[in-house]
């Protein structure tokens, strides 16, 4: 086999991950300085500022009729009897009327922030604080968990990838945005969060009470098997990961096996650009990794991300990787990459489907901010990763009743095609 793994630098990424509580579906924020490369989930726009009135479009907005908008606001103005003493003022009436603009595309990821909640966003993305250790995003219109991390409270008190949280502290979910809910799971180390859950198979939903803790979150872990299968599992795509899986893969080239498990089940992502590093281990230098593709109005602006060609093994090697539906973004696309140019197989479920780009713009002087998805990601073939996600080329369940009874039906199925070979 072609396995040479050398010194060559693994080139390092600056973004700041949200080392936080709750993970949002892997958004990641950069600063001003971050190489386009670099950047998966969230971008910070460097500009914001709201435009004078004369440079908005005119063909965007003269066409508009806002007689019902400025009738609705005096009606409630005139007639609105609160049963508290607070009192609403104009500007934070004009945030909440921003807000349903925002909420009126139907896109669980854009999300406009009042100047206090985008202090606590800001203030989520940027620190470390105590939590319960999950990964959360919309599917289906509901409140879902992409996957609990290992050896967080969320995974000791039996939290599922796929559990749908209907209500926090007895707070219904319907409607609710990832930011919000974040905000309502996280708290001090010590302190409890109750969710009331729907799990698939089960007739009823239950509540799970978790205590906060500081969350570490683990990145890799290698096992070669007696039977001489190399099996990696990575948790997640931090900028410490492509040393850590180079460092991996040295293992498995000095383990003389040429069958490897990558399990990526559960990994909800990180950076794309430790994803594109991860890839070019495998393909040829210029193959396609993922493209970033900003729709037809910016067609121009499209990034196409390439193997950077360290691609070490050749057709020797014998390559399953493991997903589910807590595989996302970073995990969708280096799974998708590898599957596509035919260097691994896919054993598992389908995976989540994150496949959005956010930009983070900070509005105004008052410093509000918008989170506007503004781009999606592309397989090499072109498929969108949003669009259903992943689909396993062996479709293999692994039950809540499984894990109870220690078995493990998709690394048993990788196993099982690996030995055959």
């Amino acid at each position: 086999m072609k396995r040479t793994i050398d010194n060559k630098v693994v080139l390092a990424f600056c973004i700041l991950a949200i080392s936080a509580t709750v993970f949002f579906v892997g958004f990641y924020v950069g600063n001003n300085n971050i190489p386009e490369v670099d950047k998966i989930d969230i971008i910070v726009n460097k500009t914001g500022e709201v435009p004078k009135k004369e440079e908005v479009s005119k063909g965007n907005v003269e066409s508009i009729d806002l007689s019902e908008f400025w009738a609705v606001w005096n009606i409630l103005n005139d007639k609105f009897v609160s049963s508290t003493t607070t009192e609403v003022t104009n500007q934070e009436k004009i945030w909440g009327a921003i807000g349903g603009l925002t909420d009126s595309f139907g896109d669980p990821y854009t999300v406009f922030f009042p100047p206090k909640e985008a202090e606590i966003f800001q203030t989520s993305i940027n620190g470390n604080f105590s939590g319960v250790g999950m990964e959360i995003g919309i599917k289906d219109d509901q409140l879902t968990v992409i996957t609990p991390l290992k050896g967080t409270p969320a995974e000791r008190a039996g939290m599922l990838s796929g559990d749908k949280i209907i209500a926090i502290n007895d707070k219904n979910t319907a409607g609710i945005a990832i930011d919000e809910a974040v905000q309502l799971i996280r708290g001090e180390k010590g302190t409890r969060v109750k969710l009331t859950v729907i799990r698939k198979g089960l007739n009823k939903s239950f509540d799970v009470e978790i205590i906060r803790d500081t969350i570490v979150i683990p990145t890799i872990d290698t096992e070669l098997r007696s039977d001489g299968i190399f099996v990696l599992s990575l948790y997640n795509f931090s900028s410490v990961s492509p040393n850590l899986f180079k460092d991996a893969l040295k293992k498995f080239v000095d383990s003389k096996s040429n069958k490897l498990i990558l399990d990526l089940r559960g990994n909800a992502g990180g950076y794309l650009g430790a994803a594109v590093d991860m890839a070019s281990w495998f393909l040829p230098e210029g193959k396609v990794v993922v493209t970033e593709d900003f729709g037809e109005k910016n067609k121009e602006q499209n990034n196409i991300h390439r193997s950077r060609g360290y691609n070490i093994f050749d057709k020797n090697l014998k390559f399953i990787i493991l997903i589910d539906n807590g595989s996302a973004s970073a995990s969708e696309i280096l799974a998708g990459a590898l599957s596509e140019h035919g260097v691994a197989k896919l054993v598992g479920t389908n995976t989540f489907g994150k496949g959005s780009v956010q930009e983070l713009v900070n509005i105004g002087k008052d410093r509000a901010s918008l989170k506007i998805t503004v781009a999606r990601w592309l397989t090499p073939n072109g498929k969108s990763i949003s669009n259903g996600g992943l689909v396993p080329d062996y479709k293999v369940e692994y039950t809540a009743k499984d894990r109870e009874n220690g078995i493990d039906p998709q690394m048993d199925k990788a196993v099982e095609l690996l030995l055959k070979k």
